[in-house]
C-alpha cells in the first residue's frame, strides 16, 4: 500500500492519547452463524468440564496450591513436570505451525476474550441498547431513567456473568464439590477464596465491559508475534486489492472505471477493533471474519461475486495462486509430529506405580553378626492414581531375606516416597562378588515392577 500512515498508530486511540470507543455494527452472516454455533460448544464444554467427574474425581482440575492436576482423567503430580514442560513445548509449536499456515484463525474463533466478547457480552449489549448507531445516541444522551435503566442492567447481568466465570475457574482450581462448599457458606468461612473469585470476577469485568478490544490490541503478546511468524503465504482474512481497487460506486454505464469495492464503509462498521481491513493484515486484525459476512452482503446486493474480503494469502491475492505448502511449513509439520509422538509415548507408558531402585552410594557391602553380608538400596516410588497404594517389596532368590528400613510403605494418592531396604546373605550362600538379583514390587497385592539389580558380596579367595 502506497499510503501506510494508519500503522503508526493504533485505530482505537487518538494522537492525544485518548480511548476512541468502538460500537461495531450488529453482524450476520454465514461464518458469523458458524462462529456462533462453535461458541456454544466452547462455552459449554468450559462451563460443564467442573461438572463432569470420573470415578468421583474431576475430569479437569489445575489445583496449583497443591500441585495436583487432573487432565482428561488421568492424574498428574509434580513428578510429572517434564510431561507438562514437553506439552507446552507441543503447543508453541502447533501455534507457530498453525499461525504460519493460518495466521490468527485462533484468535477470531477460539480464543476466550473473542468468544466471550462477541458471543456472550456483545450480544447482551445489542439485545439491551441496540445496534451500534443506537448505542453511540444512549451514550451521548443526558442521564435519565431510561438510560440509568440501560445501563444499569446491562452492568449488572455483565457482572453477573463474570462472576460466573470467575467461580467456574475456581472450580477448575479446587474442584467443583469445594467451590459449591464455599458459596454456601458464609464469606468468612472461606476469607481467601471469597476474596480470590471477586477479584477475578473483578477483572472479567472490566476486561468485557471497558478494556474489551484493547486486551487483543495492548496486551495480548500473539498479535505481535505475527510480524514474526506470517509471511506472504499465510492465509488470514485479507482484502483482494487487485479485484477491489480503484474504490468507487458502480456505474453501470462506465463499469470498467473501477473495481469491485463500492467503499461503503461496512467492513470498518463491523469491525470489533476498529480497523480497515482494506489497508492489509494489520496487528489489530483477530480474523473474526465480520468484514467478510458484510462484504459479501454488499457483494451479493451489487451482483457482484463473493469473496472480495476472504481467507486468502498475500501471494495468492497478488499472484492469483492457489495456497501452497512450503518448505518452512513442512519443517514445523515434522517437528510437532516428532514432539506429539514423544508425548503420547509417554503418556501411555506412564504407570499406576512407578519405581526406582538404587544401590545406596558408600560401602558396597557390609558385614553384619551372624555372619551375614548386607547392601543397602534406596527406592523412589511414585503414586499416578487417586487412591492409597500399600507396597510390598519381595526378593525372588529363596537365599536372600529382606529388610526394611523404617515403617511399611505406604503411598498415598498422588505423592512420592523414598524408602530404603537392605538386602542379606549369608557368607555361605553368596557364590559371587556379584550377583544378580530380581526385586518384586507389589502394589494392592499385584505385581507393578519387576526389577533387576546386583548385589555386592566380598572378593572370593
Amino acid at each position: 500500500m502506497e499510503h501506510e500512515s494508519f500503522r503508526d498508530h493504533l485505530s482505537t486511540v487518538t494522537q492525544e492519547g485518548k480511548r476512541i470507543w468502538v460500537y461495531p455494527k450488529r453482524q450476520k452472516g454465514r461464518f458469523y452463524t458458524a462462529r456462533t454455533v462453535f461458541s456454544f460448544f466452547l462455552l459449554a464444554f468450559l462451563f460443564l468440564t467442573p461438572w463432569i467427574k470420573i470415578d468421583s474425581h474431576p475430569f479437569m482440575l489445575f489445583n496449583v496450591f497443591e500441585r495436583k492436576f487432573i487432565v482428561l482423567g488421568l492424574a498428574f503430580g509434580p513428578q510429572d513436570f517434564y510431561i507438562f514442560a514437553l506439552g507446552f513445548v507441543t503447543l508453541v509449536v502447533f501455534v507457530v505451525l498453525f499461525t504460519a499456515v493460518f495466521g490468527r484463525i485462533f484468535c477470531g474463533w477460539a480464543c476466550p476474550q473473542t468468544v466471550f466478547m462477541e458471543m456472550v457480552f456483545r450480544k447482551i449489549e445489542y439485545f439491551i441498547e441496540g445496534d451500534a448507531a443506537q448505542q453511540r445516541f444512549l451514550d451521548k444522551a443526558p442521564f435519565d431513567s431510561s438510560k440509568l435503566l440501560k445501563k444499569g442492567l446491562k452492568h449488572f447481568i455483565f457482572f453477573g456473568i463474570a462472576l460466573l466465570i470467575g467461580n467456574t475457574f475456581m472450580a477448575y482450581i479446587v474442584g467443583i464439590d469445594e467451590t459449591l462448599h464455599m458459596v454456601s457458606f458464609p464469606p468468612t468461612d472461606h476469607l481467601t477464596g471469597f476474596v480470590s473469585v471477586i477479584v477475578f470476577s473483578l477483572i472479567f469485568y472490566f476486561v468485557f465491559s471497558k478494556f474489551r478490544e484493547q486486551a487483543c490490541t495492548i496486551v495480548c503478546p500473539y498479535g505481535r508475534l505475527q510480524g514474526v511468524l506470517l509471511d506472504p503465504n499465510t492465509v488470514v482474512v485479507a482484502y483482494d486489492n487487485v479485484r477491489g481497487e480503484p474504490r468507487g460506486r458502480t456505474e453501470k454505464a462506465t463499469p470498467e472505471k473501477n473495481g469491485d469495492c463500492i467503499d461503503c464503509h461496512l467492513c470498518v462498521a463491523v469491525c470489533p477493533t476498529g480497523i480497515d481491513i482494506r489497508n492489509g493484515t494489520q496487528l489489530e486484525c483477530v480474523n473474526c471474519t465480520s468484514c467478510i459476512d458484510a462484504c459479501d452482503s454488499i457483494m451479493d446486493k451489487v451482483e457482484k461475486p463473493r469473496g472480495l474480503i476472504r481467507y486468502a494469502s498475500m501471494k495468492g491475492i497478488k499472484d492469483k495462486v492457489k495456497f501452497k505448502v512450503t518448505p518452512r511449513i513442512i519443517l514445523y509439520s515434522v517437528l510437532l509430529v516428532i514432539l506429539l509422538s514423544i508425548f503420547t509415548t509417554l503418556l501411555l507408558s506412564r504407570e499406576d506405580v512407578k519405581v526406582n531402585v538404587l544401590r545406596a552410594p558408600g560401602k558396597l557391602f557390609q558385614e553384619m553378626p551372624e555372619g551375614k553380608i548386607s547392601n543397602l538400596y534406596h527406592v523412589k516410588l511414585v503414586n499416578n492414581t487417586f487412591g492409597d497404594i500399600p507396597v510390598e517389596v519381595k526378593i525372588n532368590n529363596p537365599d536372600a531375606e529382606f529388610k526394611l528400613i523404617g515403617k511399611d510403605i505406604s503411598l498415598p494418592s498422588l505423592d512420592v516416597r523414598d524408602a530404603e531396604f537392605m538386602i542379606l546373605f549369608s557368607k555361605d550362600k553368596i557364590k559371587s562378588t556379584v550377583m544378580q538379583l530380581n526385586i518384586q514390587i507389589y502394589a494392592n497385592g499385584k505385581i507393578v515392577n519387576d526389577i533387576k539389580t546386583t548385589f555386592i558380596g566380598p572378593p572370593k579367595n
